[in-house]
């Protein structure tokens, strides 16, 4: 299915409500998407997700559920309520897990996209090799990608080091969602495996969430402005 929308969501990586609305007044939702992460939901609570599907944005809530099959499934039932635009799950968490979500949401006349969790980029092979996984994150990003995919998922989040290797091994209209995506300009922080927005959509990335070097910027959008002009937009 085509998206026109906006590829970019900016990451409200913030730690109560009146931070993360007095960024969204500066942006606009015909520019980026947004993410909702654990931090911010727990503080802001459903209200804050609501308000922002009402202000007309995409909201990606970003919760990685990673619980029993009907638990989960009911996770998601509710954040479908709330208007979002994507959810995510663990794919850790097997593939019975994932298909109770699937087929949860596949009830729904208009459903959001469910998205799987492979490996976290801030994770690297020393991180892998202490909890007994492969060393290779790319290895596990595609076995855990495939899973995914079996299950009814409509994409994964992954590292843009794996996008090119995803696109080559799993066809169709499979979303490839990438963080870690910095700009040339901007600093690396605390992700590992990074590249820059123009750098991931060559590869193949649907959508890039990008936090910091937008959400930091003194002028966020310009920062936005900027990355636009980097994807040609």
């Amino acid at each position: 299915m085509a998206d026109n929308g906006p590829k970019i969501i900016a990451a409200l990586d913030f730690p109560d409500s009146e931070q993360a609305f007095r960024l969204v007044e500066r942006l606009s939702p015909e520019r980026c998407r947004l993410k909702v992460g654990k931090e911010l939901f727990v503080r802001g609570g459903p209200r804050l997700v609501e308000q922002l599907a009402a202000d007309g944005y995409d909201v990606f809530l970003d919760l990685k559920f990673h619980d029993i099959p009907n638990t989960v499934a009911r996770a998601c039932e509710a954040a479908a309520d709330l208007g979002v635009w994507m959810v995510n799950l663990h794919a850790l968490g097997g593939r019975r897990m994932m298909e109770a979500a699937r087929e949860a949401l596949d009830k729904r006349q208009r459903r959001p996209l469910l998205i799987g969790v492979t490996i976290l980029t801030s994770m690297g092979s020393e991180d892998l090799k202490e909890i007994q996984l492969p060393e290779d994150p790319e290895a596990n990003v595609l076995h855990l990608a495939r899973l995914a995919q079996r299950a009814g998922l409509d994409g994964v989040v992954c590292s843009p080091k794996e996008v090119a290797g995803l696109r080559r091994e799993i066809a169709g209209e499979f979303r490839r969602v990438t963080p870690g995506i910095r700009p040339a300009w901007a600093a690396t922080d605390d992700q590992k495996r990074i590249t820059t927005p123009s750098d991931a959509i060559r590869l193949g990335s649907d959508y890039l969430v990008i936090g910091r070097p937008i959400t930091a910027a003194s002028d966020p959008l310009e920062a936005l402005r900027k990355i636009e002009e980097e994807l040609g937009v």
